[in-house]
């Protein structure tokens, strides 16, 4: 009498395999991961000889013995521009054949329309594009296409969910590249689960995987996203694929930053920004310029910041609302920035400055929805926070640049003169940079201040005070407990 299969589990969270249930995770370390694999979905999932002869297509190369890895001959990537300059610079210069794209963003932000715009503009030239749509039917997916502009022959489209139909579809088309909308909505007959499952995700992108290695398809996959912001399904799924790519942005706001988690074919830190429009996402030639606001910069609480996003600098402008508190415990909300980082500024103007903050709520924004990772954003940052509570505004066209330590002093910041060269070009009559490093941002029509600390900043860079409003000076007026 045949044995029954046996049972695996594997780790949701990692994907590492163990033979018998467990609790916590010997790879991670993350508990109640554990999830039963099929006993037909090990051999797939291992690269074996039949799930390679299964999911390549006819003429797929078979696999050969080791070789020397100095006898490989390197050759330049070749990669296939998009027609979207600010996808391209995401991507590292285009996209490489054969590569495959994970791309996530919170709903409504945008993916869908993205991926087809990008396929729209991969069949305008000349290439064959077929987009699977298992989340919409044939005239959403033409009603969407309509609006973002004309439709070109050479873009296929299949609305299906069964991973073997798609599979069929993409060898008799033979396209040059192809999306998934989405991954969560493919399936394999043979697994157990429905769409969207742990087991059905990670062997429908292993086999995507195989697909686009095999044929030289470059694959993109929009995957939806848990509440926490990460990509929905198991992590394996990030690490199997070429690149990660974000979509970002407030919803209601116009802008969308494109933002790369991995990529096995460029740098990790390029930033796209495009804007929503009627018709699509457009890009955004000018990000610095979209992401100030000229009529708010002579209010108290105002700053502009430069930020190195790749090899560009952007300058953002920074707000600050600094106001007498209600509650026991006052509030710290911020918005693109640091809630930590603000926590450790806030302590460095109150010990080293003399800023009492102690009962006032703080908020804190980054205007067009950008994030601030960045640590040469502190001192613009710092600087908005104190005009506010002094209710004295940052000087007209003044630029912040600088990371604040603890001691209050301002440390160095890398590429200072491309974010000079970045205010000049816009306009900027003045730039506060840390003074060990103010020789390297010298020689332009630029007025730069050098600042040793915190509070020369807010000396030098601030001007006169406003007349707070009544209730603000009541506030100020009570005397700090504790």
């Amino acid at each position: 009498m045949p044995k029954a299969p046996k049972t695996s589990f594997y780790c949701s969270a990692c994907g590492h395999e163990e033979a018998r249930w467990f609790g916590r995770c010997s790879a991670c370390g993350a508990w109640n991961t554990a999830a039963e694999a099929p006993a037909a979905a090990p051999a797939a999932s291992k690269g074996g000889r039949a799930a390679r002869a299964r999911w390549a297509p006819a003429g797929a190369p078979a696999a050969h013995a080791p070789r020397p890895l100095a006898e490989v001959e390197v050759a330049a990537v070749p990669r296939a521009g998009t027609g979207m300059g600010e996808f391209d610079r995401v991507l590292g210069g285009g996209v490489v054949p054969g590569s495959l794209v994970l791309v996530g963003g919170d709903p409504g932000i945008g993916k869908s329309t993205l991926l087809l715009q990008l396929a729209a503009s991969f069949a305008r030239a000349g290439r064959r594009v077929l987009v699977i749509a298992g989340e919409e039917s044939e005239e959403q997916v033409r009603l969407r296409a309509a609006r973002l502009g004309d439709v070109p022959p050479g873009l296929l489209l299949l609305c299906e969910t069964d991973l073997e139909a798609v599979l069929e579809a993409a060898r008799a088309t033979a396209p040059d590249a192809m999306v998934v909308d989405s991954i969560q909505t493919l399936s394999r007959a043979d697994l157990e689960g429905g769409p969207g499952t742990v087991t059905q995700v990670r062997e429908c992108g292993l086999a995507l995987m195989h697909f686009a290695k095999a044929s030289r398809t470059a694959v993109f996959l929009v995957g939806h996203v848990t509440k926490d912001g990460a990509v929905a399904g198991p992590r394996v799924l990030e690490h199997m694929v070429d690149a990660v790519l974000y979509l970002e942005g407030e919803r209601y706001q116009h802008y969308r930053v494109l933002r790369a988690a991995k990529n096995r074919f460029g740098a990790t830190h390029e930033l796209g920004v495009f804007e929503m429009t009627e018709s699509g996402l457009a890009e955004v030639a000018n990000p610095s310029e979209a992401f100030l606001s000229s009529g708010a910069r002579r209010e108290p609480g105002t700053a502009v910041v430069a930020s190195i996003e790749g090899s560009r600098p952007l300058l953002v402008e920074v707000q600050a609302l600094v106001s007498g508190s209600f509650y026991a415990t006052p509030q710290r909300v911020t918005t693109g920035f640091d809630p930590r980082r603000l926590a450790v500024l806030l302590a460095v103007l109150e010990r080293r400055v003399g800023v009492r903050l102690g009962r006032h709520d703080v908020f804190v924004t980054a205007t067009g929805g950008l994030t601030l990772d960045e640590p040469g954003t502190d001192l613009g940052v710092a600087l908005a926070v104190a005009s506010s509570s002094r209710s004295r505004p940052v000087l007209e066209r003044t630029l912040a640049v600088g990371e604040v330590s603890l001691s209050g002093e301002l440390r160095r910041v890398a590429h200072l003169d491309q974010r000079v060269r970045e205010a000049e070009r816009l306009g900027f009559a003045r730039v506060g940079v840390p003074a060990v490093q103010a020789d390297e941002a010298r020689g332009g029509r630029i007025e730069v201040v050098p600042l040793a600390t915190v509070r020369d900043a807010i000396e030098s860079l601030l001007g006169e005070r406003v007349a707070p409003p009544a209730e603000e000076r009541a506030v100020r007026a009570a005397p700090e407990v504790g």
